[in-house]
């Protein structure tokens, strides 16, 4: 069997390189007793999943576009300019949702700091045709919960399995493998998909990232024109922000990769095709005229008058092959 794909792992990072499975055994602290408490909501460099956002967004009783703008900065994710979310950090590079006490919003806390310090990747094996969890370590300096002094009596080797339950992590993951895959999907399909234009580029941050905005879209003339939607399924996404979420990557996987998720009108695709050939008999036209104005030989103070105009020029066409006839 070929090795799995890892080479998105930051190796020069404090992610270690190896392939842990829930199996995997583990003993781990973390509790104010120990020297480096919050330590690590202090050198914040936290990636937002979308089902993060959700949560925090919902905690704090804020629009997505809201909290993306006061507790958010973009990153982007790959070389072809997809764009995910990290949180925010003061200039100190504390985590802006942390204050004396501790994580203010620790019940709905992201992901990646319920693992810590573990994480989830998705791997997919050159010949698969899925793709497989695993997960990694986090080691960092400040961390001190590996070590046996700061271990509780009650503290016990357990497996990251039982690790992930105890953190409640497993919703978060629910809701993340999708876009996880997606973004799987996306790397392996290589050249054969090429970059993604600006606009797909907006429409996969909208529709993960921006779910109020996304639920906005759902709502227009133009996007109702175009998708079949049964009024139980538009009524559901529009009062529950999971199905919103789940809706969304079921929308992306048909508009990245024209996989067939959602039906569309019966007139649509042929009402679409129409009005595109609109736009661009017009493009085409306004880049002739540009062209045609633009072109020296319809000057007449450098070319002379006999070239101005096709007229012209289909005479001398004309004259010439008329000559050739004789």
């Amino acid at each position: 069997m070929a090795k799995p794909d890892v080479s998105h792992l930051p190796y020069e990072s404090s992610f270690v390189p190896e392939i842990l499975t829930e199996d995997h055994r583990i003993k781990f602290a973390c509790h104010p007793g120990v020297s480096c408490f919050n330590a690590c909501c202090k050198q914040a460099d936290v990636m937002l999943a979308p089902y993060d956002v959700l949560r925090l967004k919902q905690h704090l009783k804020m629009t997505s576009d809201e909290f993306l703008k006061q507790y958010t900065v973009p990153w982007e994710i790959d070389g072809d300019g997809i764009v995910g979310v990290k949180l925010k950090t003061n200039e100190d590079k504390h985590c802006l949702l942390m204050n004396d006490k501790g994580c203010s919003v620790y019940n709905d806390r992201p992901s990646a700091c319920r693992y810590y310090p573990f994480g989830l990747m998705g791997v997919k094996h050159s010949e698969a045709t899925t793709d497989e969890q695993n997960y990694f370590r986090i080691e960092e300096e400040h961390c001190k919960g590996h070590e046996k002094e700061n271990f509780l009596p009650e503290t016990k080797e357990i497996t990251l399995g039982e690790y992930r339950k105890t953190q409640g992590v497993e919703e978060f993951d629910k809701y993340n493998l999708d876009w996880i895959r997606l973004m799987l999907k996306k790397k392996s399909a290589g050249p054969s998909v090429g970059a993604p234009s600006t606009e797909s580029l907006q429409v996969l941050f909208m529709a993960t990232y921006d779910l109020d905005r996304f639920k906005r879209f759902i709502q227009s003339t133009n996007f109702q024109a175009v998708y079949d939607l049964d009024s139980k399924t538009f009524e559901e996404i529009q009062n529950d922000d999971i199905a919103l979420l789940k809706f969304g990557y079921r929308f992306l996987r048909q508009v990245l990769f024209g996989e067939k998720t959602i039906e569309l009108k019966n007139d649509a695709v042929t009402k679409r095709a129409e009005e595109r050939k609109e736009y661009w008999k017009a493009r085409h036209d306004a880049e002739m005229e540009y062209a045609n104005l633009n072109d020296p030989r319809y000057d007449p103070k450098v070319m002379g008058d006999e070239v101005m105009g096709d007229n012209k020029l289909a005479e001398k066409a004309e004259a010439a092959k008329k000559e050739q006839e004789k």
